[in-house]
């Protein structure tokens, strides 16, 4: 075999230096999001998202890598939020109280009680409203990928608590990122809220360190509340509402190709979640009937409408506080217009 000469080796190595250095330029790094979310591991929120991140990998031909961090291992929401804030995650799925923690105004969804008769309501103003909280939450650097509800929070007690006034002599578990100016209002009303993480709600049912818990039914159900908690008030205080959002920062990294793929693949996930969690809220609490022995108390008309005036006298409280005023009176319009249309 003839050596090769040393011409011919220098132009075999450039050209392969050439080609080398072409497939690194034209080939982009993977970007991996990573996502936090308090859905507890398993649960259609998990497998969903999950689903969500498989379609995302297969539409970008691997060049986006999605993985879920469920059941609040990366901290409460308000945690969570600050680790996107310094790049140590880049989505999150967070319900209002989390959303609040980027801007105020999403609160207007899940801080009226009562507001909501219905969750088509809810629903109506939540899609009105929409644009104006995704422009403010793009304003402070993050992208909205879906909105949905998982239906009604609930009141669970160890104790029948079917009047506001039964919830008095009760422990109340509110998060520990809790809004400081919504405890106080909860305080003034003569209740005894008590600031805990969720991950400490079941030891503090356990051992007394509280009596009562709002959540939604699925969570009461996979938190295990319900051994503890044998008492649910069906009220319809208010919806759990949340986003999935991702940094603004990661959403620019991708191509804008890429990106219509994985929001229509997003927007298709939304609103599986909605819909599962829905249907999985009602089944939660007949789970726990049937198998637990809890005791749903359904309202009457005459003690809905206590609730009720309870719930407004406190609206001056909220509004401008818990809730931006101008959110807060938009909600309200948004209501009466539905109603005005759905007679």
């Amino acid at each position: 075999m003839r050596r090769m000469t040393s011409t011919a080796l220098i132009l075999t190595l450039g050209l392969f230096a050439y080609s080398a250095n072409g497939l690194m330029l034209t080939a982009a790094p993977a970007v991996s999001i990573k996502l936090a979310t308090l859905a507890p591991a398993g649960t259609s929120y998990d497998l969903i998202l999950k689903q969500m991140g498989e379609k995302w990998r297969k539409a970008t031909n691997g060049e986006v890598n999605l993985r879920v961090y469920p059941g609040g291992n990366q901290g409460s929401e308000a945690d969570i939020v600050r680790r996107m804030n310094v790049g140590e995650l880049q989505a999150a799925m967070l319900s209002v109280g989390g959303l609040s923690e980027i801007d105020p105004t999403a609160a207007a969804l899940q801080e009226i009680p009562m507001l909501f008769r219905s969750l088509a309501e809810e629903e109506y103003v939540r899609e009105k409203m929409r644009a104006d909280f995704e422009r403010r939450l793009l304003a402070k650097g993050f992208v909205a990928l879906f909105w949905g509800d998982s239906g009604w929070v609930r009141f669970f007690s160890r104790n029948a608590g079917i009047r506001p006034e039964d919830f008095k002599s009760m422990k109340i578990f509110v998060t520990a990122s809790s809004n400081a100016k919504e405890t106080q209002i909860i305080q003034s009303l003569g209740y005894k809220p008590v600031a805990l993480d969720w991950a400490d709600a079941l030891i503090q049912l356990q051992t007394g360190g509280v009596d009562a818990v709002q959540a939604p039914p699925i969570l009461a159900l996979s938190g295990q509340y319900y051994t503890v908690v044998k008492h649910m008030t069906e009220l319809n205080w208010v919806p759990l509402v949340g986003a999935t959002v991702v940094t603004k920062r990661a959403w620019d990294s991708i191509p804008q190709t890429m990106r219509d793929l994985m929001s229509a693949g997003a927007a298709d996930a939304g609103r599986q979640i909605q819909e599962s969690s829905r249907r999985e809220s009602d089944e939660s609490v007949d789970t726990m009937k049937k198998k637990w022995g809890l005791t749903v108390h359904t309202l009457t008309p005459e003690l809905e409408q206590q609730w009720r005036a309870f719930a407004e006298a406190i609206y001056p409280q909220i509004r401008g506080t818990l809730v931006p005023a101008d959110v807060f009176d938009e909600a309200r319009r948004l209501v009466a217009e539905y109603r005005a249309s759905h007679k």
